[in-house]
């Protein structure tokens, strides 16, 4: 795809969101579901996403939603307080509102950031976790956020008693409820006034700053990081994480500089991604190129994403990370430097993800789990500690509390920001540094991901395929060695197929949202023997869609 003109600079006024007619959408519109089925609920790897100028994400979709988890929450018999957030999208304010007229009128008890504020995904995850540690009435979550899409965007997920995203047996049935009760005109949906909800008493105020940033000191090193007077940039990139960077910086003493306070629905702040849409994807040179013009300032300076799932890392000198070059520094410094963890605990990956990090695992002697996209596969394994970190090519990732238990089931953007200091303030080298000796060690990888038009009944082949149905031996000039429609690491289907050479290898899943298939490629070889792969890749999976 072409690279937008305006990819890395700030967006003209006139192609902002307008805000007022998004939110007239969102109360006004309403999902035909039954003659236009891509107006149904869907939830895809991050829950249920749309605009409601698009009649994907509007106040019938979130009624209906509420109700079936309000539903599913009563058959489960979990009793304790649901704990919702909310990052700065515009219609998650809505979205937030609404929700709450119903699981109130549900008499469901909701735990809500004190005076109304924003609270980021992995702060959900972390509360949940502690309250069932130690109380008997087990709590959930749930999150009103798209992630890093673009303003005019909603979305909103759900977080079993485990802290993390629901697996697919649990949100195939709140989607097939609240489609159910979408084709029913809402009968069913039980909803409260503002003022109801107000004398509920069902609203329980609670302080998510303190409670998670006052934890923080059992998962980073703070206190060597205060010690090395390690200059933090952050990039909130107008997210919600904004409020948290200055009592991180109070309580352990260290030097951060929050380079833009703005939080605007528009996110007129955000440069342009490359196909010109703004987008605050931590992990994009474009979306971040405000930051990168700064990188010389700090030693370290980080940017999140809307709903701080996200990370973006960049080093003094050299700039932003590539997301899995980063994921492969971590695990490396971490299986180092947490010695409460045990030898056999497992580090996880995703299919799509570099096969850097499959080198650096077997170089440390340790064990690598490869799972589908999507971080709910790393759930059951974080929350019983037997994997210590999961990361996702698309700048995600979590890990463990020093002493080798659960500390977010979801994605923590804040806490691989900080990690990043960390390991400049322990080991003198900035992550991007420490990656360089890797590949000194390991061979230098060559990554790339693009978007193939495919129509849905191609996308539903792609997504059902078995080994069998490629009959290939050969891969830009390589011996195939593998092919997959399976994970290993847990033999979950992955919806697509991964292939695999000695020095290379290719992985294609239709995606959940488009008209399009992704195709994932690595090569250890060069930038031609990349090319190659992508052409032969492209040849391969045509070949597959037409027999």
């Amino acid at each position: 795809m072409a690279i937008h003109p305006l990819a890395g600079q700030l967006a003209p006024h006139d192609s902002l969101v307008n805000i007022p007619e998004l939110m007239t959408a969102y109360y006004l519109k309403k999902p035909r579901i039954e003659t236009h089925p891509e107006e149904q609920v869907s939830f895809g790897t991050s829950g249920h996403r749309g605009s409601a100028l698009l009649v994907s994400f509007n106040e019938d979709h979130i009624l209906a939603i509420t109700q079936a988890i309000a539903e599913y929450r009563q058959a489960q018999k979990i009793t304790g307080p649901l704990y919702l957030g909310k990052d700065t999208h515009a219609l998650s304010e809505a979205a937030f509102k609404t929700a709450l007229s119903v699981l109130t009128a549900n008499n469901v008890r909701v735990r809500i950031q004190l005076n109304g504020g924003f609270t980021p995904t992995p702060v959900i995850s972390h509360a949940v976790l502690t309250h069932n540690k130690i109380q008997s009435d087990l709590s959930d979550g749930v999150v009103i956020t798209p992630s890093h899409n673009p303003p005019e965007d909603g979305g909103i997920k759900y977080n079993s008693i485990k802290g993390g995203p629901a697996d697919k047996d649990i949100t195939d049935r709140i989607a097939n409820r609240a489609n159910e009760l979408l084709g029913k005109k809402l009968e069913g949906v039980k909803r409260f006034t503002p003022e109801e909800v107000e004398k509920s008493g069902l609203i329980e105020p609670f302080d998510y700053i303190n409670h998670y940033v006052d934890d923080l000191e059992n998962i980073i090193d703070m206190t060597s990081i205060a010690k090395a007077k390690v200059r933090i940039g952050v990039d909130p990139m107008g997210g919600s994480g904004i409020h948290y960077w200055e009592p991180i910086a109070k309580k352990y003493g260290l030097d951060i500089t929050l380079v833009n306070p703005e939080v605007d629905p528009t996110f007129r702040f955000v440069p342009v991604d490359k196909d010109g849409r703004i987008r605050m994807d931590c992990s994009s040179p474009y979306s971040m190129s405000g930051l990168l013009k700064l990188k010389d300032d700090f030693d370290i300076a980080v940017g999140n994403d809307p709903d701080y799932d996200r990370h973006g890392i960049v080093c003094a000198g050299s700039g932003l990370m590539n997301p899995n070059a980063y994921l492969g520094v971590a695990i490396e410094y971490l299986s180092q430097h947490r010695e409460a963890w045990p030898n056999d605990v497992q580090f996880g990956k995703t299919l799509v993800s570099s096969g850097m990090i499959d080198r650096v695992v077997k170089g440390l002697d340790r064990t690598l789990c490869e799972v589908p996209v999507g971080f709910k596969w790393y759930v059951e394994s974080m929350f019983e500690g037997s994997m210590a970190f999961g990361g996702e090519e698309s700048a995600g990732a979590s890990f463990l509390r020093k002493d080798g238990t659960v500390w977010t089931t979801d994605k923590d953007g804040f806490i691989l920001a900080l990690l990043a200091a960390e390991i400049l303030a322990v080991t003198g080298k900035d992550p991007q540094t420490l990656y360089l000796e890797q590949v000194e060690k390991y061979g230098q990888p060559f990554y790339k991901r693009i978007d193939v038009v495919a129509t849905p009944a191609q996308k539903n082949i792609l997504g059902a395929l078995d080994t069998k149905d490629v009959t290939q031996t050969e891969l830009a000039g390589e011996t195939i060695e593998s092919v997959l429609t399976h994970a290993p690491g847990n033999g979950a289907a992955i919806g697509g197929l991964k292939v695999s050479t000695k020095n290379g290898w290719f992985a294609a899943r239709p995606s959940g949202t488009e008209n399009v298939y992704k195709i994932y490629l690595e090569s250890f070889v060069s930038e031609e023997h990349l090319a190659e792969l992508e052409k032969e890749a492209k040849i391969l999976v045509d070949s597959v869609l037409k027999a």
